[in-house]
């Protein structure tokens, strides 16, 4: 199928992308002559590669720096102090011979939800960090026994001393424990132990194997006591986390992803339920993936918007757009050129999303465009749209493909 190219002019030797018919030998050749080089379409291919080489990259590296950065900034804190705990007021304490008040504490918070089966982590996959505590200054105690004590890792009843509560005995404390039921594995299994290192100490692998759905509360918190045999005749309070639901395992199979990823169910996306409403309308419309949605997306906005219908508020709408967007886009790039000379194309990204104007192997980005090529980009990326069969399509991972395009048809 041949299609028009109006809109370039030949410059020497060369096509310059310009929407106008202007007309002069002169002022062409110098606008030629000023007008910067810019690469080549394999080289723009292989720049896109290392962009999304490095944002995969980071999104593998962000866990293991959070969890690097955690550790370095609670070490910081313990020999800085004073460290407090955020609005709360410093319960009651047993003071020990020599006048402190020693108070074990957890200072990083669960990430949540938890279920049977999973490791046990801290916020953003962050390391669980615990402190031994001098209430009476606020700081770290980093010498003395006490500093390099061994902790036992408990489960306790999730209504155990309510926020509001002051205090509570050694005898409360092990009033609350929770222990499996009966004929069940060990309700917690992993690390039950953390050795304190002046005074601080980071929590090792910890699994539920069971849900909390069957106490009183139906939830747990984890809790912290000073091991037997250490800290003998001093009383050291004892930690305990903030209430939370285990749920089984099955539960995980419904989990949300962060970010998702393009093949991910689309159900997989902030406010879409598996089997729910909104997901058999996207379903119904062909939208199976969490890249069928960011491609709708992209072409026809509104009308993704019709599909969920009146049932999706704005402001859902917005939380599901912005966790659909995190998604790290893949390596496929696609041309979709002007006529079979395929001197002059447009250029879209894998969820189809204009990236740019190319030219006898010469690439212009979306945001370098003048105005009045940006006017001719919106045609041709509308053209593109309705004519999409004849997009080719480059896979940026794999050079050996670049000399052998074979049409895109969906």
């Amino acid at each position: 199928m041949q299609r028009s190219g109006r809109g370039l002019q030949r410059s020497g030797s060369k096509r310059v992308l310009d929407p106008t018919n202007g007309t002069g030998g002169g002022g062409d050749d110098d606008h030629a002559a000023k007008r910067p080089r810019v690469p080549a379409l394999a080289s723009v291919i292989v720049e896109a590669l290392k962009v999304d080489s490095l944002q995969k990259l980071c999104s593998s590296l962000e866990p293991i720096l959070r969890r690097v950065v955690s550790e370095e900034v609670e070490r910081a804190l313990a020999k800085l102090g004073p460290a407090r705990i955020e609005g709360r007021s410093s319960p009651k304490r047993i003071e020990g011979p020599d006048g402190t008040n020693l108070q074990l504490q957890f200072r990083s918070r669960l990430s949540l939800p938890l279920f049977t089966g999973g490791k046990v982590e801290g916020e953003q996959g962050a390391a669980i960090h615990v402190v031994l505590l001098d209430t009476n200054t606020g700081c770290v105690v980093t010498s003395g026994p006490e500093s390099c004590a061994k902790l036992d890792v408990l489960v306790l009843e999730g209504d155990f001393n309510k926020e509001e509560d002051e205090g509570w005995t050694e005898e409360e404390f092990e009033g609350h424990i929770v222990k499996e039921r009966e004929g069940k594995r060990p309700l917690l299994t992993g690390d039950l132990q953390v050795t304190l290192k002046e005074g601080v100490g980071t929590i090792g692998e910890l699994i539920f194997t069971d849900n909390s759905s069957w106490i009183r509360s139906r939830k747990f918190r984890l809790g912290l006591r000073v091991a037997s045999g250490f800290s003998e005749g001093i009383r050291v309070r004892e930690a305990k986390t903030e209430a939370f639901t285990v749920k089984d395992h099955r539960g995980e199979l419904y989990k949300k992803h962060y970010p998702p990823a393009l093949k991910d169910d689309v159900w997989r996306l902030e406010k879409v339920g598996k089997d729910g409403a909104f997901h058999k309308k996207l379903n119904g419309s062909g939208i199976y993936t969490v890249e069928d949605f960011l491609r709708l997306l992209v072409r026809d906005q509104q009308r993704l918007r019709s599909i969920l219908g009146s049932g999706m508020s704005n402001k859902m709408w917005e939380s599901l757009v912005e966790h659909a967007k995190t998604c790290v886009l893949g390596g496929k790039h696609y041309i979709y050129y002007v006529n079979d000379s395929r001197n002059v194309g447009a250029i879209f990204n894998n969820i189809y999303e204009f990236t740019g104007l190319i030219a006898d192997d010469q690439f212009i980005s979306a945001e370098n465009l003048t105005d009045n090529q940006k006017v001719y980009a919106d045609t041709l990326v509308k053209k593109a749209y309705e004519d999409w069969m004849h997009a080719v399509e480059y896979d940026v991972t794999a050079r050996k493909s670049w000399p052998n395009i074979n049409r895109h048809s969906k």
